[in-house]
């Protein structure tokens, strides 16, 4: 009798990719977006000469861009690896690179000490963490949708998307009582404690994603020596056009930034509401998107990828518009609700959609290039629109030019939702056959049809043939 142990379900295979897509990815983004808060309210004081008042916010803002800057050539690297070796390699490597990135950053001495060198050496380990988070989220996505069930891709690969915003959760709580610290000991050392966590948290992702196995899909096109040599040549040669399109429907994400980026400073700075206060709402609101995610994800696997995407985008580029007043204003219980209402609901319909709805655009042999490079390219706006809504409202010395803040976000997610009316519906689409052109699929259906012939030929007897022509 063989010993031999069978491989899990895909069903189980399916809910370890989710459990690992989840937690890789908060523990992934909670370093990511600790440098965010950091530059929003710490940076500004330590890394950068203070002078002409929001210049070293703006500086610092910049230096939260540089790393989508870098995301392409990580989405690159890392899709390239994904594509020929596995997507399970190349989430182990960003999972280590962004954790010792983000442990250093904790240990730099800021301007007082070593001068412009402490702001250069900032930006190289930003520069550090941004090639690692160009592969983690498309890579996870990946994986987690080649190993889902057909009717269930949506669900499972939301978990993802809830993992990131369960890291923003966790960054966001970890800096309340940092935040809250007297001003010299915060400016000397509590900043840091958040960064030296980070090597701890790692390790245990780490430890998890080396139980997940790679995808069948993926053993398939490895097996058949499908597996493209340079992942992005063939991506841009068969599949430019899709690129182009996912990248455009990315932008949208720029909300993500101006939430938890821009309304953290402005909110602080120029309304007035206190840091701890800011912080606790964009905590909360961040927890309702990890909780409606699934919910959302669902939907889109029930009613379609398309439809969902884009009343999610609609009804943020409304909500967003509410919120910049409300902020402007201090009315804290708008913004107590409105925050909730947009990043927790609507920027959620589609942000907990595109996990899935993105990469089944591109087939199984360049889907992690595919997925990484469209992605990054799109994120690329999303990490200087912090800096730039910025500009908006010091650059002509009004504080309070928050419309233009607005109008600026709301063209951002119109060009996301225009993209989006020319991609194809993908939901219900066997894993399968994503990506795949007209042609391909009239092959494989033309295979198809002549092994149903072969297989009811070896099935059928002489005895039978006779009596069919009779």
């Amino acid at each position: 009798m063989s010993t031999k142990t069978s491989a899990p379900p895909k069903k189980d295979n399916a809910r370890i990719a989710a459990v690992s897509g989840f937690i890789g990815s908060a523990l992934e983004y909670y370093d990511f977006f600790i440098y965010a808060s950091a530059a929003a309210l710490i940076f500004p004081h330590l890394f950068f000469p203070e002078g002409t008042p929001g210049v070293s916010t703006l500086l610092s803002f910049a230096t939260v861009g540089v790393a989508y800057v870098a995301r392409p050539f990580g989405a690159i690297l890392w899709g390239h690896v994904g594509d020929r070796w596995g997507r399970k390699k190349a989430l182990l490597a960003c999972l280590g690179i962004m954790g010792v990135a983000t442990f250093l950053v904790g240990c730099l001495p800021t301007w007082d000490t070593i001068g412009i060198a402490a702001p250069i050496i900032i930006v190289a380990l930003r520069l550090v963490q941004g090639v690692s988070a160009g592969g983690e989220s498309p890579g996870s996505s990946a994986l987690t949708l080649e190993h889902a069930p057909d009717h269930r891709r949506g669900f499972f690969t939301s978990w993802t998307m809830s993992g990131i915003m369960f890291g923003i959760v966790i960054s966001s709580l970890v800096f309340i009582p940092v935040a809250a610290m007297p001003e010299e000991a915060l400016l000397s050392w509590g900043w840091r404690v958040p960064f030296w966590a980070s090597l701890l948290v790692t390790v245990v992702a780490i430890i998890l994603r080396r139980k997940l196995d790679e995808p069948e899909v993926f053993e398939e096109v490895k097996e058949t020596e499908e597996v493209a040599k340079i992942p992005l040549v063939t991506l841009l040669r068969y599949n430019g056009g899709t690129v182009v399109r996912v990248t455009l429907m990315a932008v949208f994400a720029a909300v993500n930034t101006m939430f938890n980026v821009f309304v953290l400073a402005y909110g602080t700075t120029v309304a007035g509401i206190p840091r701890a206060e800011m912080l606790l709402i964009i905590t909360v609101a961040n927890f309702a998107a990890v909780c409606f995610g699934p919910v959302a994800g669902a939907l889109s696997d029930r009613f379609g990828r398309k439809p969902v995407f884009l009343i999610g985008l609609v009804l943020q580029s409304i909500t967003i518009y509410a919120l910049l007043a409300a902020v402007d204003a201090a009315n804290m219980p708008l913004v107590w609700t409105l925050s909730i209402l947009l990043i927790g609901g609507t920027y959620t319909l589609s942000n907990a959609v595109y996990p899935a709805y993105f990469p089944e655009q591109f087939p199984a042999r360049v889907r992690y290039t595919g997925m990484a490079v469209s992605l990054m390219l799109g994120l690329l706006l999303a990490g200087f629109t912090p800096a730039i809504a910025q500009g908006f409202v010091t650059g002509d010395g009004n504080q309070n030019n928050w419309p233009a803040v607005a109008f600026f976000t709301i063209a951002i997610v119109l060009v996301s939702g225009i993209a989006t009316l020319f991609a194809p519906e993908t939901a219900f689409t066997p894993t399968a056959r994503l990506g795949l052109s007209r042609r391909q699929l009239a092959e494989i259906e033309r295979r198809e049809d002549i092994g149903e012939a072969l297989t009811e030929s070896v099935r059928t007897t002489p005895y039978d043939r006779l009596r069919n022509r009779r």
